[in-house]
């Protein structure tokens, strides 16, 4: 171990003896004096045959963190660490990489909280208030902190505008380090040094010189009287003192407050902390001298009596060249995507908020569908609305579309309740809901009245129902002896054909089965099936799209339209079997109230042979059977409404997008494109649900309060144990925890 340790610090001192200085940026004198000392003591532990190598180990003064990443870019300066924020602008606008993170004892994320004097304000009453920030756009001074507020509609943004100018006029003066000369009432709170010469004015700028920049710098304006709440990181308020702890208070996004220690659960986000970035072409030996620097002075150093690489104390200041709190320092051995270093929702984020400049694509809408009959109804759909632009991607399912979202390569897609379970635990929100009410609130009585979503709560939201349909004919079949029969499913994941069918048949196996993941029982449960996105027996009845020459085997048991079993309508088809009355199921597990509409079209269409309404009943959880009119009395419980989601910051936009495609189509009666239709594309439920009478704005709602507490305990308890692919992508996310 300990000559692997010396083999490291001679392979640096070697790239360093080559003629590679190494230059670390500073931004204070105090900063100055750490990273002397630093070089001292790295002078005073090699040994003597390298002394003279590390001699070029040198610091470079700059003004403000930004002035650090032009001299890195123009090889005046080598390696600084810095706020998320900023990593993401080295990298993206001045090709920049991260060579390592630091690492908490929270690990390598930080909570952004809000922080104000007692009984002084909530986070609903923010306008018109003093603010001070750690940064701008830095991770939990501006970034989490507009994203929150974004998302939940307390500022408006019309991306026409910059979000500093949104800023000054929601707050009444403000200090946000580096926001730039161009906003001088977000920096009118600062307290730096004033000058017209440029390396003596510290005024407003992200260093240690301005005294309220950082997250001890904000939070020193908010206690110095300056502004009444302060938007900074946790640790600096982790170790906050007894006094600290009486005076001031945290302001929770549901609008409660709460002490300074409760930031885990009472916080705006979670996102990155600092990292260390540097030049492509010096990605090698920051890498290694990192690596020898954390061996000798870190929190398990050989040297650390020496000099502590965490320390700042006896230089007489904080969070000198690194956070103090640092644990140690994460190099990253093979070079990352930014999205890979940071994470998805904070890469999302950051471009949500403009990080990588304004552009073209940022008004455009980018709507996610499933199969080529929804992008032929979406393509139409963009033809017939005048708004921003809408633009159709494609996935092949509904868990696909998340994933495209949290990629940032879709902005919004309609899912029903248990995607919408999935997409909320992934950090998507709801922006609007379908509601299948007999017709729209009254609110929507005129394209007036409907210049906007109207606002649901969670009892205005009507569900329709998850039934159980069998043949007339097959008298023998009941909801209590279906195991070892054929099944037919909407799709994996369903509300009606998987997640509500699991209480009434995988449930009853649980306690004779080791194993609780459902996927696994139901295929133990039913002798054959189609459950479209399911493997193995759950798809041997399934049949594809064989119309198209080729297309039978890629699309056969796809988790979308080009499966013909797929969704409400494909769940009859199976029912009913294939044209040459093959490949049918004895029972299909649906929802009630396409169920007419959807025979009906299947007899014009030529599929059913003479079968009618009556041909088909609703088996009953008391072993009973009924006329399928009798959904409200015999079905397997209530579906929430299917619900557009959406990443948090881009809530606004997808609801102003949705605002006008209601009032130009739903509303409109001279317009000749449905959007709640389907039926012209040979399908049904393309993009929304047929029944969908109109949208309802639910961006101030969580994805919980919609689909109510009996639908997520199930869902809950299901997912607990039955593995999802698209869960496990989403929880590879840097910030989110596993659970």
């Amino acid at each position: 171990m300990q000559y692997t340790a010396w083999m490291i610090i001679l392979s640096c001192s070697v790239l360093l003896s080559a003629g590679k200085k190494f230059r670390w940026c500073t931004l204070s004198d105090l900063e100055q004096r750490k990273c002397s000392d630093l070089s001292r003591s790295l002078l005073a532990v090699l040994p003597a045959a390298v002394v003279n190598s590390f001699a070029r180990v040198s610091c470079i003064r700059a003004q403000s963190t930004h002035d650090c990443i032009n001299k890195i870019q123009a090889n005046k300066a080598d390696a600084v660490s810095l706020d998320a924020g900023d990593v993401f602008t080295a990298v993206k606008l001045y090709d920049l990489v991260v060579v390592a993170k630091e690492v908490y004892e929270e690990g390598s994320c930080v909570f952004a909280v809000a922080v104000a004097r007692k009984a002084t304000l909530t986070i609903r009453s923010l306008r018109g208030v003093r603010s001070c920030h750690n940064g701008a756009k830095w991770t939990s001074g501006w970034n989490i902190p507009l994203g929150f507020m974004l998302a939940n509609n307390y500022i408006d943004w019309s991306e026409e505008q910059p979000l500093s100018k949104v800023l000054g006029d929601y707050f009444n003066a403000s200090c946000i380090p580096g926001v730039g000369v161009t906003s001088p009432q977000l920096c009118a709170l600062c307290q730096g040094q004033k000058s017209y010469v440029r390396d003596k004015n510290h005024f407003c700028e992200t260093s240690h010189s301005e005294p309220f920049s950082g997250s001890d710098g904000a939070f020193s304006c908010l206690k110095s009287g300056a502004g009444d709440v302060a938007f900074l990181d946790h640790i600096t308020i982790a170790t906050a003192s007894d006094a600290d702890l009486a005076q001031y208070e945290l302001l929770c996004p549901d609008g409660t407050t709460d002490s300074l220690s409760a930031y885990r659960t009472c916080n705006l986000g979670r996102g990155p902390g600092n990292a260390i970035v540097t030049r492509q072409n010096f990605l090698r030996t920051t890498r290694k001298f990192l690596t020898t620097v954390q061996h000798l002075f870190g929190r398990k150093g050989k040297a650390r009596s020496r000099f502590g690489l965490f320390t700042s104390a006896p230089f007489g200041g904080k969070d000198l060249l690194l956070r103090d709190t640092t644990q140690h320092l994460e190099v990253i051995e093979e070079q990352e995507d930014i999205t890979e270093t940071f994470g998805l929702d904070y890469v999302a984020l950051l471009k949500g908020l403009g990080h990588e400049g304004s552009s073209l694509s940022n008004s455009i809408v980018h709507w996610c569908c499933i199969s080529d009959a929804e992008l032929r109804k979406c393509e139409e759909w963009a033809l017939n609305i005048k708004s921003d632009p809408l633009v159709c991607v494609q996935a092949s399912s509904q868990a696909g579309c998340i994933e495209m979202i949290k990629n940032n390569e879709a902005d919004a897609v309609s899912l029903d309740a248990t995607h919408a379970y999935i997409a909320g635990r992934c950090g998507l929100v709801p922006v609007a809901a379908e509601y299948w009410g007999a017709e729209c609130p009254s609110a929507f009585g005129s394209a007036a009245d409907g210049a906007d979503l109207l606002k649901a709560t969670e009892t205005e939201l009507p569900p329709v129902y998850a039934v159980a349909v069998a043949k007339k004919d097959a008298k023998h079949v009941n909801i209590h002896n279906l195991g070892g029969r054929r099944s037919c499913h909407g799709h994996l994941y369903s509300p009606a054909g998987w997640l509500l069918l699991s209480r009434y048949t995988v449930g009853d196996l649980e306690s004779e089965s080791l194993n609780c993941d459902i996927n696994t029982a139901y295929r133990s449960y039913f002798w054959k099936g189609c459950m479209p996105g399911a493997e193995g027996s759950l798809c041997k009845v399934c049949i594809g799209r064989e119309e198209e020459e080729g297309a039978k085997a890629s699309s056969r048991c796809a988790a979308n339209h080009d499966e013909r079993y797929y969704g409400n309508m494909g769940a009859l088809r199976c029912l009913v079997g294939d044209a040459e009355g093959r490949s049918f199921g004895d029972v299909a597990f649906l929802e009630h109230y396409s169920l007419l509409k959807n025979i009906e079209s299947l007899g014009r269409s030529g599929w059913l042979s003479g079968e009618s309404i009556s041909d088909f009943e609703l088996l009953c959880l008391d072993g009973s059977r009924s006329p399928i009119m009798d959904w409200m009395d015999c079905n397997l419980g209530p579906v929430p409404p299917s619900m557009v989601m959406t990443r948090p910051v881009s809530t606004m936009k997808i609801n102003d997008f949705l605002m006008k495609s209601q009032e130009a189509l739903v509303f409109n009666p001279d317009s000749k494109f449905q959007l709640f239709q389907s039926q012209t594309y040979g399908e049904g439920d393309l993009l929304f649900k047929d029944a969908t009478q109109c949208l309802m704005h639910t961006s101030h709602l969580s994805y919980h309060a919609i689909l109510g507490k009996p639908f997520l305990r199930l869902a809950e308890s299901v997912f607990n144990c039955t593995h999802s692919g698209i869960l496990d992508f989403c929880n590879r996310d840097i910030c989110r925890s596993s659970g």
